[in-house]
């Protein structure tokens, strides 16, 4: 079977300059922004780490960029999910995870259906 070219879609390559934000400039902000639109408590500390909670409770999330234990496990994102019918899980992403990835994992785990 061959298929037209003009019915496959178009490859995209960006432009080096324009992958920037592959590297993490160690900013919360696109999460925090995030969190906080869809109404999440967040509440930071005086040592600036930020806890966050989805406003049901099932869902906590934090930074924690001067939290020793956490640097110890080279992790500076930790969400924790507890379902309400389920198993809780953890997932963790460490100092160099893009921001923005963080944000879009959490984007697409709030906007899972079910949830």
């Amino acid at each position: 079977m061959t298929t037209s070219t003009a019915l496959l879609p178009a490859v995209v390559r960006p432009a080096p300059e324009d992958r920037c934000w592959l590297s993490s400039d160690h900013c919360a902000g696109p999460v925090l922004d995030l969190l906080d639109s869809l109404g999440w408590a967040v509440v930071d500390t005086p040592e600036a780490n930020v806890h966050a909670t989805s406003p049901d409770g099932h869902v906590y999330v934090s930074w924690l960029p001067e939290d020793p234990a956490a640097w110890k496990r080279d992790i500076v994102w930790h969400v924790r999910v507890q379902p309400a019918d389920g198993t809780p899980w953890v997932q963790e992403f460490g100092p160099y995870a893009p921001s923005e990835a963080v944000a879009g994992f959490l984007a697409a785990l709030i906007a899972s259906p079910g949830r």
